[in-house]
């Protein structure tokens, strides 16, 4: 019998990082988790204080949300598993609300895979990164046909411990959205790393340069979302003439930087795109 808000399917680095953040939204044992690597679901469930569900099975019949944080090459063998059970649960009057971070996957697709089986459930896409895990995360949300405001806002709710949550209301630019938001981080990290390679290049430390460039990154993305502007008039703010920052700019210019940017989005939107054919 349903008793629990919230499963997750899936405790990979998204799964996992959601999971530990809305664990301080809601009390553990309202949160049931379940994956393929038992030992790995098993550890997360007793470090947090949530419910170790023997199998998919049980975890879809346990909760109101069912959060399928698989990769998308395995949602669809999944989504065929759980479809029995969401019918079963359905029949007995039982609402839930599926929950896919899944990138590429339209939730027409998910609709039209358990369709397959029966199966017929209201779903909702969140398009995440992995700095939910400290709070910091960018908490894109989809609803697809059928689903209530209410639980829209609820789950919306418990997403906001894992950071800023945003509506999109067209699913047409969620491949969009999944890179710029998803992949960021790990452009940005790219971007830190080479900076500290410059920073021991000219003299400072590893640790120095990890932490200046890492802290100016931070505190250039504060000003932008905080004080507004376009990023060009803060960029020129800090362009003194004949300055060392112009010099830089120049530099990464030269050498593609911005182009270099454009490319990695929209290379990366055409896979995103095609992990969901």
């Amino acid at each position: 019998m349903m008793g629990k808000k919230i499963a997750f399917i899936g405790t990979g680095n998204m799964g996992g990082a959601i999971i530990n953040s809305v664990c301080r939204a809601i009390a553990p044992e309202e949160m049931v988790i379940t994956d393929i690597n038992r030992e790995k679901a098993a550890r997360i469930a007793a470090d947090l204080g949530c419910t170790l569900a023997e199998d998919n099975y049980a975890a879809v019949k346990a909760a109101h949300y069912i959060v399928l944080g698989v990769k998308p090459q395995v949602l669809p063998a999944l989504l065929k598993e759980i479809a029995p059970q969401l019918q079963e649960n359905a029949a007995r009057g039982h609402k839930q609300v599926l929950v896919s971070i899944a990138a590429g996957i339209s939730t027409d697709k998910i609709g039209e895979i358990l369709a397959e089986s029966d199966a017929r459930v209201p779903i909702i896409r969140v398009l995440a990164n992995t700095p939910a895990l400290i709070g910091a995360g960018l908490m894109i949300v989809i609803a697809g046909h059928g689903v209530a405001e209410e639980e829209v806002a609820e789950l919306e709710a418990y997403l906001k411990t894992c950071g800023q949550v945003l509506r999109l209301d067209n699913e047409g630019l969620a491949d969009a959205a999944t890179v710029v938001g998803g992949c960021t981080p790990a452009f940005t990290y790219m971007f830190i790393e080479a900076l500290a390679d410059g920073a021991v290049t000219v003299g400072l430390t590893r640790e120095q340069g990890y932490l200046f460039a890492a802290q100016a990154v931070k505190g250039a993305a504060a000003m932008l979302l905080e004080n507004g502007g376009h990023p060009s008039d803060l960029k020129d703010a800090v362009c003194s003439p004949g300055g060392s920052t112009i010099v830089g700019v120049g530099e990464l210019e030269k050498n593609g930087f911005r182009s270099a940017a454009i490319q990695a989005v929209v290379q990366a939107c055409r896979t995103t795109a095609d992990l969901g054919k």
